[in-house]
Formats: structure tokens, sequence, C-alpha cells
């Protein structure tokens, strides 16, 4: 007999890969000179930004689905506005690189999320430098380096913009977890569309009027509604089935889906754009990088589970016992935070493309 809640937590996974996948192939095809020759990321993730905000204002505002959060502007200035801006910029910089560099490639890249996560979690102190989690980063930053080196089509441009998005989420996904979860406020993915989209927006609007308006003034561009609505509907259902999956199985499961999803995605890529082509140093190079993610992944799984092994603490003073919550919780922010909150987009991360 068919376990119906497996048969479901699968069937979520399935979506999300699918939709992950989907999202990353729309925005190149959209985005390269060579298919439908949208070259304005920036426009691109503008779109994506008005649409979701537009549909979280409806779902909160006029059909109540949920309710707003209790947000003063104390909050909103010192935690949405930064976290806004660093997460327009990992969506700009990542959609940026489509136009120099292949899907493939990016997708190896982004084995630098967990470095990228870890230096950011250390600069901003809610990490320790720790050697056994270093040597792990280190792996990774060979891998890529070896997967780097063995790109046929390698541009620095597109390298450049593909690892300063990846930087720019990993500060945002730190700032989400000291500035929001320390203040102890929950968004779930509607809330979170709803007060961060608009502000993503805005952080967009100014390098939009001074590097792509002027462009799109001057050149002769398609615009084709269908395709633009299209690709906003994946990107917005993209965010809410990463929540689906997180609260389905949780997030180790989708560190895995994610690992799975980034080896479909590369090996789909070439057949969708023949002129990617994939070398045998890029698959030993990425090889390598994902050897590092697995234990990172592992050494942190491993650290969460010994101390939610120990629900109950007793009390040394009284014989009082107090819950796992109680105790101090783990501060380093994981490749993909556990918190529903802390993800909204990418990602990737996998996200809207970046």
């Amino acid at each position: 007999m068919i376990n119906k809640s497996l048969l479901l937590t699968y069937l979520y996974l399935l979506i999300y890969i699918t939709l992950s996948s989907g999202v990353i192939l729309y925005n190149k095809w959209v985005l390269s000179p060579k298919y439908f020759n949208f070259p304005f990321p920036i426009t691109l993730t503008m779109i994506h930004m008005g649409f979701s905000g537009a549909v979280a204002f409806l779902l909160v505002r006029v059909f109540k689905v949920v309710s707003p959060i209790k947000m003063t502007f104390e909050i909103y200035a010192t935690c949405v506005i930064p976290i806004s801006a660093f997460f327009a910029s990992s969506l700009w910089f990542g959609n940026t690189a489509y136009l120099h560099i292949s899907v493939a490639f990016i997708q190896m890249l982004k084995a630098l999320m967990p470095v990228a996560t870890f230096l950011m979690a250390v600069l901003c102190g809610t990490d320790k430098l720790r050697w056994d989690v270093f040597s792990n980063m280190l792996l990774v930053s060979v891998g890529v380096v070896v997967s780097s080196y063995g790109e046929i089509h390698f541009n620095v441009v597109g390298t450049v913009y593909q690892v300063t998005g990846i930087f720019a989420e990993a500060l945002r996904l730190v700032l989400t977890q000291v500035l929001l979860q320390k203040k102890g406020l929950t968004l779930n993915p509607i809330t979170s569309l709803y007060y961060i989209a608009p502000c993503s927006f805005m952080f967009l609007f100014v390098p939009w009027y001074f590097l792509e308006k002027p462009g799109m003034e001057v050149s002769q561009i398609q615009f084709n509604f269908w395709i633009f609505f299209s690709n906003a509907i994946c990107a917005l259902a993209l965010n809410f089935s990463i929540f689906l999956v997180i609260g389905r199985t949780g997030a180790v499961t989708v560190r895995v889906a994610g690992v799975l999803k980034d080896w479909i995605l590369i090996a789909l890529s070439t057949v969708v754009f023949p002129e990617s082509t994939i070398t045998g140093l890029n698959i030993i190079g990425y090889a390598i990088a994902l050897c590092g993610v697995v234990m990172y992944n592992y050494l942190k799984d491993w650290k969460l589970e010994k101390k939610s092994s120990d629900v109950q603490t007793p009390d040394s003073s009284d014989g009082v016992t107090s819950s796992a919550s109680d105790l101090k919780l783990d501060e380093e922010a994981p490749l993909i935070p556990s918190s529903r909150l802390s993800y909204i987009g990418r990602t990737q991360l996998s996200g809207q493309g970046s």
C-alpha cells in the first residue's frame, strides 16, 4: 500500500526541482541574445519583484489570506531594508551572469555558496573560524577553481557577476538570521514577499534608471506579455514551493534535493542550450566541490543532532527540566536555512536565476 504522506513529499520535491530548473532555464532563454534576446537582467528582476509584491498585497490586504505582522518603522528600517537591498543585489548580479556564462558553469560556481555563507557569518560575528569547517571550505574552493580552469567559454565578467551575487545572497541569509530571527519575527512566504519584494523593487529601480533605461529607449526590444507573465508566475511559484518543501521535509532534504537538481540542470542545460559545453575538468572540479559541500552539511547536521538530542536537560540547581528551545542555538548560517523566513527566492539561491 502506497504511503500517501510519503508520496506527497516526493511530489513536493519534484515540483521544487522542476520549478527551480525551469525558472533558471527560462531566465537564461529570455536574457540570452541568441534566443529571446531581452538583455536587460535588472528589468526582468524588477518584473519578478513587482509581480510578487502585487500578488502578496492582494493576498494580505484584499483577500486576507494571512495577516500582516506588527511592523514598526524601526524594524522596517533596520531589518527589511538591508535584507531587501542584498536580496535585490543577489538577483541582479545572478541574472546578469546569464548574459556572459553558461547555465552549467553558473551551477558549478554556486557550489561556493557555503563558503560565502561561512565567511559572511564569521565577519558578522555569528560564527567562529573553525579549522574543520575551514578545511571543507578550502576543498570547495579548490573544486570550483578546477572547474573554472576547465571551462571552455570562461568569461571573467560573468564569473565576477555570479560570485558577487553569491556573496550578496550569503550576506542576506546571515542578516536575516541576525536581524529578523533574533527579534523573534517569523514571516511566512506571503508576508515575506509582502514586505521585501516592494522594497527590493525600489532598490533595483536606481541601477535600472541609469544602466538599462537609456538602452531600452534607443534599442529595438521585443516585449511579449505572455512570456514575461508566465516567467513571473514561475518565479513566484518557485518561492512558494521552497517553503512547501522545507515545511514538509526539512532543510536537510532540501539540500540533498538541491544537489540532485544541480546535476539534472547541468545535464539539461547542455541539451536546451547546445552552445554549452561540459569538459572533464568541469565535472572533476564540481565533484571535488560537492565533496566539500557534503562534508560541510554532514558536520553541521551532526552538530545540530547532538544539540537537539538533549531535548530535556536537568537543571543541577533545582531539578527542573528545561526544553531545548531554552538552550543556546547554533548561530551558523547553513547552506539552506532551516528557518522558513530566510528563504524568499533564488535560490539558489537557485531562485529566480541567481
